[in-house]
């Protein structure tokens, strides 16, 4: 049994290598050869940051013999900045370190196979989600990339994106100057671009074929007005589109399930002493399992509303199998809702990750009997 760090993990997964693995994955849940349980998380309140809560989070998938399970332990919080924004913080035992595991399991004989640290492994399925989504939906001769956001999903995004299409030109906003400056400059070196950053978040739209918001912001992002013809959009999460960018979009397609849809189908409550703990997109969290006194709750952010606009159109499945059309001209403006699906992507990129790892003799062996027992679970 290997444990792997994230430093290994950076080592041997790229990018393309990513993307093969979900266009496989989502083929296969498509045939129905691989599957996977949406995201769920329990909330608790934290004694210790009387502004925060514990957040536990896992999503699980199986493709081709490996089953993975995604498991984060968060104290989270939602600051309002002046203007009323709320965004999302999160940390584990002291803020600037964070608690995020993959275990791959083989679904042959039900053994442990490994422990991975999730950090680059989250960033790089959530991008090449993304690529997948442009791949399918963006014109083929898009070139220029109009980026929201400067953290490391909008670096992830835009690696996608290099990778199913030509891009020679990005231009990047983010609120702070020197983020959004020093971003410019490093994808500028990693892919060889024209890289802007400019001062105004309009500006990020014009004259680009791809336009894209990776922020942690819980506000809209997109401008439906903004929007351009024949533009392709993604997003990181809900919370970034609203539904006036909705209705300037010709083509909306969602890349799977994001959570339990029979939860989500109840909205804010669930009928009879469940609707006490269980409740529907609050924050980002599709389905959450709350604890907590009246008071403790206040804590919480409001419900997402969004998820009740982006979880409703055709997915990637309905696509590829053409069940419904993608983009049919130039002139449409296409949109990706980049979620759902989770658990699958790290069944596909961890199983890879583990692959190259055994080949190359990379990876810290761990004893597997420390996880196997004698008594019947």
């Amino acid at each position: 049994m290997l444990f792997i760090h994230n430093d290994v993990v950076d080592d041997v997964l790229t990018m393309d290598d990513a993307i093969i693995c979900l266009e496989r994955a989502f083929g296969q849940l498509v045939e129905g050869t691989a599957t996977h349980r949406p995201r769920c998380d329990l909330y608790a309140p934290s004694n210790e940051n009387q502004e925060g809560y514990y957040r536990w989070g896992t999503m699980e998938g199986y493709n081709d013999g490996i089953f993975a399970i995604r498991m984060k332990s968060d104290i989270v919080t939602w600051p309002t900045d002046g203007e009323g924004n709320r965004t999302e913080e999160k940390y584990c035992r002291e803020p600037g370190t964070y608690c995020g595991l993959v275990l791959l399991f083989s679904a042959d004989t039900g053994e442990p196979l490994a422990f991975i640290n999730d950090g680059i492994i989250q960033h790089v399925r959530v991008g090449a989600g993304a690529g997948l989504g442009a791949k399918v939906l963006s014109r083929k001769d898009s070139e220029t990339v109009g980026m929201l956001g400067s953290g490391g999903m909008a670096r992830t995004f835009l690696s996608a994106f290099c990778c199913v299409r030509n891009i020679r030109k990005v231009k990047v906003f983010s609120p702070t100057k020197a983020n959004r400056e020093s971003y410019a400059e490093e994808m500028r070196l990693k892919h060889n671009l024209e890289v802007i950053p400019v001062d105004d978040p309009q500006q990020v739209y014009e004259d680009v074929d791809i336009v894209s918001s990776c922020t942690d912001t819980m506000t809209p992002t997109i401008v439906g007005d903004w929007l351009q013809p024949g533009q392709h959009v993604t997003i990181v999460n809900a919370f970034e589109m609203a539904q006036d960018g909705l209705d300037a979009c010709d083509v909306k397609i969602r890349q799977g399930i994001q959570g339990l849809k029979i939860l989500e189908d109840a909205f804010d409550d669930v009928d009879g002493s469940d609707g006490i703990t269980v409740k529907a997109s609050y924050g980002h969290s599709p389905v959450a399992f709350i604890a907590g006194t009246e008071e403790e709750r206040q804590r919480l952010p409001e419900r997402n509303k969004s998820r009740d606009i982006v979880n409703v159109f055709p997915s990637y499945g309905d696509v590829i199998s053409g069940k419904v059309e993608g983009r049919t001209n130039d002139q449409q403006i296409s949109f990706y809702q980049n979620s759902g699906m989770q658990g699958l992507q790290f069944s596909a990129v961890g199983g890879h990750v583990l692959k190259i790892c055994r080949e190359k003799g990379l990876g810290r062996e761990i004893p597997q009997e420390w996880f196997l027992q004698d008594i019947r679970d």
